[in-house]
């Protein structure tokens, strides 16, 4: 009796040592499970980015930006290869602007091309880039070389080459590229127009450089390999017009529907459908993500645009034009990416 009364004793023990064991057994596999998979939309190294460029922000007095770029995740982060033009605290810090209002005045103030004040100072006067807020431009409206002085849109850079890595440019603004009145708020996503512009900032650069133009015969055959056979034998039909003009732009995002049941159509009319499923601009998943609801996306079909749409009850990830993006970056190069969809975009021409 004696030692059925010791082993009662040791019991509760036992069971407290092999419950902990086996909390410590789940753990390590969630762990290790968590290591092997990919969960965030940024390479590893963005959290040093961020760490650097943040603290020289800091250094220099734009501490509201370094808070924004600072957040976890990040309230706004510049893609690769883009210009960010960092607002002066004085200029925005007490403005009470609603996050939507902020984040659309961010992506204006980011350029799709990383330039050095150098080389924004050898353009002409007058030269216009392009920005991340529905591709609208902003413009470099005074030049001073001999001060390395220039201005955009009328506002000083008054630090130049604050950050300069490897994957984006940050310099310092006094204010805002586009002025911030309570009263263009009520006007949604249109409080900023574009200036006059007398030359194009990505054309003067790369236009005559052929090696920046798309690989379309490559995106052709691995739509192909990859199961998207109908649309890769579409937009192989009219490649010819598209090559013509690829020269206008350096790079592409290509969105890939299953089936494209407008193979016995008009070549006209399948030429602004397929027209109508490629940007003139390189767009990953990641920065998808990143663009406010009711941005508006410019397609190769003029005056056509497509349309981030908000979170929707029934669909998880980006939306664009009610359809769903099922497989980010399929493929990915450095002029062009493709994103397959769940089913073809529709136009009105096609729907009547």
């Amino acid at each position: 009796m004696a030692f059925s009364c010791s082993c009662w004793c040791w019991f509760p023990l036992y069971f407290i040592a092999s419950i902990t064991l086996g909390v410590i057994a789940i753990s390590s596999a969630i762990h290790s499970t968590s290591k092997n998979t990919p969960q965030q939309q940024f390479p590893p190294q963005t959290h040093t980015l961020s760490s650097n460029a943040t603290e020289t922000l800091r250094k220099s007095g734009f501490n509201l930006m370094a808070d924004l770029l600072h957040r976890s995740p990040p309230f706004f982060f510049p893609p690769p290869n883009s210009t960010f033009f960092a607002i002066k605290d004085s200029a925005i810090k007490n403005t009470s602007l609603p996050l939507w209002f902020l984040k659309s005045l961010l992506l204006y103030h980011t350029f799709t091309t990383k330039l050095t004040i150098k080389e924004l100072l050898n353009k002409p006067q007058g030269t216009c880039f392009q920005t991340l807020f529905r591709q609208k431009n902003a413009s470099l409206t005074k030049i001073e070389p001999l001060q390395n002085s220039l201005e955009i849109n009328h506002v000083l850079i008054s630090n130049p080459d604050m950050f300069l890595g490897e994957q984006f440019t940050i310099h310092g603004v006094l204010g805002p590229f586009s002025p911030l009145r309570r009263e263009d708020l009520q006007g949604g996503f249109d409080f900023i127009h574009s200036p006059t512009c007398r030359f194009s900032g990505k054309n003067s650069t790369y236009l005559d450089d052929s090696k920046n133009v798309v690989e379309w015969n490559k995106v052709v055959q691995l739509l192909s390999s990859k199961g998207y056979a109908s649309f890769s034998i579409a937009l192989h039909s009219v490649l010819e017009s598209i090559q013509k003009d690829s020269t206008n732009f350096v790079s592409a995002t290509i969105f890939a529907p299953p089936d494209m049941n407008l193979l016995g159509y008009p070549s006209t009319l399948l030429d602004k459908t397929v027209r109508f499923h490629i940007l003139p601009q390189r767009f990953t998943y990641g920065e998808l993500n990143s663009l406010p609801v009711r941005t508006l996306l410019k397609t190769l079909m003029p005056d056509y645009h497509l349309e981030i749409d908000g979170v929707l009850d029934y669909v998880s990830g980006v939306v664009i034009n009610g359809i769903q993006i099922v497989q980010p970056d399929m493929l990915v190069s450095d002029k062009f990416v493709v994103h397959g969809i769940a089913r073809a975009f529709k136009m009105a021409e096609v729907t009547a």
